[in-house]
């Protein structure tokens, strides 16, 4: 297997951090997002979407979509498991995924892509829909920290896929200067117990 990544990106990081997490060692080649060479017919044909990360499995297959690299990962080596394992498990840690991809990842992204500029050679950036974008992760946020008053991680007291893929977004928000407010007492208890975990440096 081999995975293309960009490291300073936050949905390559997700995938990064889970393969930390089974204490995988998979061979990774750094593509360069920002310069477009996702965008190259060689790498559209690994992915027609010339999005970042892809798992490129030894007879040529390619997964992309970081949720659904996870998913086969998981089935693969399930252990330690980070979907869950009793169907409830699984259950309220999709629910969770869900939320923190909707309500705050993809809202994160959406902020930093139209009003940071970055990519406004390959798309019409539409700022007032990005500072709206950026409202809303902020008030998901809020949500966070007073669900995280009663569960130690997001899906309860098991770490899972949820607590990676809202932690690279509470990290990468700071790019767009969404930052953990200081009454997010629970917020900041978790995010400091997810910078402490060995996988948080990849």
């Amino acid at each position: 297997m081999r995975l293309y990544d960009t490291h300073t990106a936050p949905t390559p990081r997700r995938v990064r951090m889970f393969i930390a997490e089974k204490g995988l060692s998979i061979p990774i080649e750094q593509v360069d997002i920002m310069a477009g060479e996702n965008l190259s017919d060689a790498m559209r044909a690994k992915n027609p979407m010339g999005k970042i990360p892809i798992l490129e499995l030894d007879d040529g297959t390619c997964i992309s979509e970081s949720t659904a690299i996870c998913t086969y990962l998981e089935a693969l080596y399930p252990e330690p498991s980070l979907f869950g394992q009793s169907a409830l498990e699984r259950g309220v840690i999709m629910q969770w995924q869900q939320r923190a991809e909707l309500y705050l990842f993809n809202q994160v992204g959406m902020c930093f892509q139209h009003t940071s500029g970055a990519f406004k050679d390959r798309m019409t950036p539409v700022p007032d829909y990005g500072r709206e974008a950026g409202i809303n992760a902020s008030k998901f946020m809020h949500l966070l920290n007073k669900h995280l008053a009663t569960n130690t991680y997001l899906a309860g007291e098991a770490y899972s896929i949820a607590d990676i893929t809202a932690f690279c977004a509470v990290e990468f928000a700071r790019v767009v200067k969404i930052r953990v407010q200081p009454e997010h007492v629970h917020l900041s208890r978790w995010l400091e117990a997810m910078r402490a975990r060995p996988s948080a440096l990849v």
